[in-house]
């Protein structure tokens, strides 16, 4: 069984909580997760990362009726991340700012989470792709995080589509998520 999750808005501060956009609370050992570059003249460099969201393991335990996830801890998604534990006494919320110091992430919502069918469409984790392309490209693939075009949080994948962070059953089993990967799929 797949769970959805229902972003929406609060007043809360979501410190250590799971959230949707905002800004990052990652343990004091973790960096912000980054991309390497080559601009246009040659030179390397480094950017942030998206921060997507930060879903608190305990809060999909009940949902999470295979074990196919670890039930303590923090999954985060920017590309995969996952702290074994949450503390709130060492955890720092990563705030990116502008060149003006303005804060660049989006305001934070907290999720609803609820159990939905493994096919299902919209945002979801574990199940399979909606889509049946997916599928068919990778029978042993299960989502890590489905995200869908979404008006009220203007997410467009193209004209129509999802993006899937997938990872094999098996290294979902192990969790090894460093084989975690993902797939845009638009119609």
């Amino acid at each position: 069984m797949a769970i959805s999750l229902k972003p929406r808005k609060t007043e809360s501060n979501l410190f250590c909580c799971s959230k949707w956009w905002g800004n990052p609370d990652l343990p004091p050992q973790a960096e912000y997760p980054m991309m390497k570059i080559t601009e246009e003249d040659g030179t390397e460099g480094e950017y942030p990362l998206t921060f997507i969201c930060q879903i608190d393991c305990e809060d999909i335990a009940p949902f999470d009726k295979e074990g196919l996830l670890p039930h303590e801890g923090m999954l985060y998604f920017f590309a995969v991340k996952y702290a074994k534990q949450i503390n709130m006494e060492t955890f720092n919320s990563c705030i990116l700012v502008d060149d003006d110091d303005q804060e660049l992430a989006e305001p934070a919502m907290a999720i609803d989470f609820a159990e939905c069918e493994d096919d299902a469409d919209g945002f979801k984790i574990l199940g399979r792709p909606y889509f049946e392309e997916i599928r068919e490209e990778f029978p042993d693939a299960v989502n890590l995080l489905q995200l869908d075009e979404d008006d009220d949080l203007e997410m467009r994948f193209y004209d129509s589509g999802n993006f899937n962070i997938l990872i094999s059953a098996s290294d979902l089993g192990f969790q090894n998520w460093s084989h975690a990967f993902g797939f845009l799929h638009s119609l």
